[in-house]
């Protein structure tokens, strides 16, 4: 009666596993399908180009002319059409493109750094969430660490394709050291300076610093990185970060780029 008993119970708890499993699958594939959906309308208007004049120049240039960042001097920036954006969300503040990834979304911004965690572009709840900014930051001005998040999904959507940056493959071309940041103000290019992971931790994802610390930040996110960049950092520098999950145990992938060169629309 007893092994009876356990048998039906343990065949019970295999089928609720079994269940709630499935469900969430189905559900993630859902979410996944959607968000893809999105993205796909979005591609569509941001490929619409503006046309207005520009002032531009390069951001804190290094005095060593052996220095790599010169390499990118004549990269072009991408343009983005934000009125068609703003009306879909007025949370958009920018969008993101990091070179030969799959990273190519539009960036929101709130008061908090919950809501796009399990919110899509459309406010719809969505466990894919959005790529976003940090609501510390002014990414009109720049601070001196801009932070952007984003889930590192298995499919390389949303950040999943940052895990291509640890390759040898992907640093060897070095043209893929750059990312794009457009805003509705200005277009920026930024220069890849480190990529690692790391288990959670809250260190690089702090946003103002006096002077002195954010000289020792500098230099903890260069010894961190896992390449080595052949190019140099000092505290008039402004840095972008982004910042993911690399896999279910809490580790994260972090990448941290310098200004370049920046373009504002007059």
């Amino acid at each position: 009666m007893r092994k009876t008993y356990f048998y039906h119970a343990l065949m019970f708890l295999s089928i609720f596993f079994f269940a709630f499993v499935l469900i969430n699958i189905l559900e993630w594939k859902k979410d996944q399908n959607k968000s893809i959906q999105i993205e796909q309308v979005l591609q569509k208007e941001r490929k619409q180009k503006t046309s207005t004049k520009k002032t531009t120049s390069i951001v804190n240039p290094p005095r060593d002319k052996q220095d790599s960042t010169w390499n990118y001097e004549n990269t072009p920036f991408i343009e983005v059409d934000f009125s068609s954006l703003q009306n879909r969300n007025k949370d958009i503040i920018g969008w993101l493109e990091v070179t030969d990834t799959k990273v190519d979304y539009p960036v929101v911004q709130t008061n908090n750094n919950d809501y796009y965690l399990t919110h899509s572009f459309d406010h719809t709840s969505n466990s894919s969430g959005w790529i976003y900014g940090d609501y510390r930051n002014d990414f009109n001005l720049l601070n001196q660490n801009n932070i952007i998040y984003g889930h590192g999904r298995l499919d390389e959507t949303k950040f999943g394709s940052l895990r291509e940056l640890l390759n040898e493959d992907w640093f060897k071309e070095t043209s893929h050291h750059i990312i794009q940041l457009s805003t509705l103000t200005y277009n920026s290019i930024w220069q890849i300076v480190s990529v690692y992971t790391i288990p959670k931790e809250s260190y690089y994802l702090t946003t103002h610093f006096n002077s002195k610390t954010f000289e020792s930040f500098l230099d903890t996110i260069q010894t961190r990185s896992k390449i080595i960049f052949p190019t140099s950092l000092n505290t008039k520098d402004k840095i972008l970060t982004l910042s993911t999950c690399q896999n279910d145990y809490g580790e994260r992938l972090v990448v941290h780029a310098k200004l370049i060169k920046k373009e504002t629309r007059d």
